[in-house]
């Protein structure tokens, strides 16, 4: 009898043992990547910032949404949100990408941990009362979906250094232009945490998905 009770006790330690090194990693598994510059393609990074491989945030920002309140990081602390860039005018990709952001804020809605700011890369034609309209016709809650005017150099910034959303390089300018169906995950940490195709329905779905994964993740802190 004590053969066999040690021979149980001996296979309940293993088992025990191995539930400590096996249950954190599916729970890691359920985990989404955290990007810094080092992960992304070269192509979306400036030279300078290649090479750092932890710590990126999101840049504070201060933008005008489409009730012209001033939206800065602090509307996004603590919280899981989805930025894009598209432009009111814009007739090819921006539709679909407005339409696939419409519905995910649909699924999310009163959802108060989570946001989207779509930011207009043409703001000076992009005027508050443009985005209200605009924002009206894909029933967008301003109090959850804002669309976002201001500084050309501080849009076209963030988009680059901050969000990694497209390849052009340039300064804001006159002549500047970017045009991309990214839609770029940050999680309450303002840490990137996925892209998206924001025309692809598919890609879509898969990024409420993570969205609610991001939202069970900060439950467990």
């Amino acid at each position: 009898m004590k053969r066999y009770r040690w021979i149980i006790l001996a296979f309940l330690a293993i088992w025990v043992g191995g539930m400590f090194i096996v249950y954190p990693k599916l729970r890691d598994r359920d985990r989404l990547p955290i990007y810094n510059p080092a992960d992304i393609n070269p192509k979306l990074v400036d030279t300078d910032m290649q090479r750092t491989g932890m710590n990126h945030r999101i840049a504070d920002f201060s933008l005008t949404d489409q009730t012209s309140t001033t939206v800065t990081n602090a509307d996004v602390a603590g919280k899981v949100y989805v930025a894009d860039f598209f432009f009111v005018t814009c007739p090819s990709i921006c539709p679909k990408m407005s339409k696939n952001m419409s519905d995910l804020a649909l699924q999310f809605k009163g959802e108060s941990r989570v946001m989207f700011l779509s930011h207009s890369v043409f703001p000076d034609q992009d005027s508050v009362p443009v985005l209200a309209a605009y924002g009206a016709k894909y029933n967008a809650d301003p109090a959850q979906w804002k669309l976002l005017t201001g500084p050309k150099p501080h849009i076209y910034e963030l988009a680059r250094r901050s969000y990694f959303a497209v390849t052009t390089e340039g300064d804001g300018g006159p002549e500047d232009f970017i045009h991309t169906e990214n839609f770029v995950l940050v999680d309450p940490d303002r840490r990137l945490r996925g892209f998206y195709d924001g025309t692809n329905p598919d890609e879509t779905r898969q990024l409420g998905e993570d969205i609610k994964k991001l939202l069970r993740e900060y439950e467990k802190e």
